[in-house]
């Protein structure tokens, strides 16, 4: 990205500053969530959506992602345990980054990690397609989720069975009222998010 006020060249992913008058800064990071579009109007159903400006609508790609996949990638990185095109979602704390395939995060979710001396949870939406992650901890204390029951979705902690909601708060319990830190997550493809992110480790189960 360029910026016209300096002509500063930036980074996509990282949002910093690689030539230019401004080279060396970097861009604030502001919280998000990538959601399918029915969990996000369930959860801000009075929210607005921008749509496309309709004298432009013919130059919009209506098929831009299945064409792209079609490509080879610029950069590839075999025998890294992935392919190029693989969905992760990647997180990076305290200098330490991993890359968590999503196919894997959507099957077993609830999700325990230790990232950067934190421990994490990456949860699976009721919709089973959107994740967020988490700072697993309570009080100072490590918290163990997982979910309660075959059908119906809910997550208990297996410290005081309390309730908790896919926004990280507790809803019932002795736990009641409390929230998790939001944690965030890049959804990305598997060879650029290696590229930026080059010691970056892939979760194991």
């Amino acid at each position: 990205m360029r910026d016209r006020e300096t002509g500063s060249w930036w980074q996509q992913v990282s949002g910093k500053a690689i030539s230019g008058p401004m080279q060396g800064e970097a861009l604030e990071l502001a919280a998000y969530d990538e959601l399918t579009f029915g969990l996000w109007k369930m959860e801000a159903p009075s929210g607005q959506v921008l749509a496309p400006v309709t004298k432009d609508a013919s130059h919009y790609e209506s098929d831009w992602e299945p064409k792209v996949a079609k490509l080879p990638t610029v950069i590839d990185f075999p025998k890294s345990g992935l392919n190029s095109r693989d969905v992760i979602l990647g997180m990076e704390i305290a200098g330490e980054s991993r890359a968590y395939p999503l196919p894997a995060v959507l099957a077993h979710a609830p999700m325990h990690d230790r990232l950067g001396g934190t421990p994490i949870v990456l949860i699976a939406g009721p919709d089973g397609k959107s994740v967020r992650a988490f700072v697993s901890q309570v009080d100072g204390k490590d918290l163990e989720l997982f979910h309660e029951g075959d059908t119906a979705w809910g997550l208990v902690d297996s410290t005081t069975a309390s309730e908790w909601n896919f926004h990280g708060c507790a809803t019932s319990g002795l736990s009641a009222g409390k929230c998790l830190e939001p944690l965030p997550l890049l959804k990305d493809y598997w060879f650029d998010w290696r590229n930026y992110h080059p010691a970056t480790s892939i979760f194991q189960r």
